[in-house]
């Protein structure tokens, strides 16, 4: 099986969010849940994105970290079709249809790709507040800014606080949060700040659930972001929003979102192509 690893939501090599991408040879089913969990674990990235391809323009993507299966990852679904652009296998401007366990999405294959997200929600779960700045290490939050758990293919807290400073010094503690994830059924924490500069917002991403303490860049949770600050007034229909994350991890990436007159949500950026090669196992 031929794989590549990609640098999702960046132009340079060695930043953005890394994720592998393994192709299926036409013609052969999935290999088995835990072979492909395997592979995730040897690659040792936060999500490997496993691709079958049924038509020119239709595939299905399955996505493992090295604990299991999730139903979607933004980053390694950019990783995907930026690397399928790149070999020529999609041609550029092709809009697909990309098969997940959150829905059929579609993914539009350019100089960036850009990925329709699953339909936005904010979720009823009942957020301890008080606990989760304790386990986040929050010293100030915004008053006019909720803690809530939203979705757009998968569930996370969004947390805000009170600025860039406070938010590069969150050190939370991974064993509480991924209690807290678990017992709330959700990924993990998206914490974010808005400062006076050319993004919308800086943000980080923790999910120790799942065995990746920080991403240094998400695409469902900046996804389900923009639905945050549309549902609560920061920023207007029609938005395109810019997110800087990786900061603190040395990994700088932009995520870019556009929320539409129809609702829906797109999410996408740049990648970089970093290696290839053959999977013999």
């Amino acid at each position: 099986m031929r794989y590549y690893i990609v640098d999702a939501f960046t132009e340079k090599p060695f930043g953005g969010n890394t994720a592998g991408v393994v192709l299926i040879e036409d013609g052969k089913e999935f290999p088995s849940d835990e072979f492909m969990q395997q592979v995730a674990a040897e690659f040792r990235y936060s999500e490997t994105a496993f691709v079958k391809r049924h038509g020119e323009a239709e595939f299905t993507v399955r996505y493992f970290t090295g604990c299991g299966e999730v139903d979607l990852c933004g980053h390694a679904t950019v990783a995907t079709f930026g690397a399928l652009g790149q070999s020529g296998a999609v041609p550029v401007g092709t809009m697909c249809l990309n098969h997940t366990l959150a829905g059929d999405l579609k993914v539009k294959v350019g100089g960036k790709v850009m990925m329709e997200m699953a339909s936005p929600q904010v979720l009823p779960a009942k957020v301890d507040v008080e606990r989760l700045h304790s386990i986040m290490g929050v010293e100030r939050a915004p008053e006019n800014l909720p803690v809530m758990v939203v979705s757009t293919g998968l569930p996370d807290i969004m947390m805000p606080v009170a600025s860039v400073d406070e938010l590069n010094a969150l050190r939370p503690d991974m064993d509480a949060l991924a209690q807290l994830s678990k017992e709330l059924g959700v990924t993990g924490v998206h914490a974010f700040a808005i400062e006076d500069d050319e993004y919308t917002a800086h943000v980080r991403n923790f999910g120790p659930l799942y065995g990746i303490p920080e991403e240094s860049a998400t695409g469902t949770a900046n996804a389900a972001l923009t639905h945050y600050l549309h549902h609560n007034g920061i920023i207007n229909g029609l938005a395109e929003c810019r997110f800087l994350q990786g900061e603190v991890m040395g990994r700088p990436s932009v995520v870019e979102t556009s929320l539409l007159d129809d609702g829906t949500i797109w999410a996408g950026g740049n990648i970089s192509v970093i290696a290839t090669g053959t999977l013999l196992a």
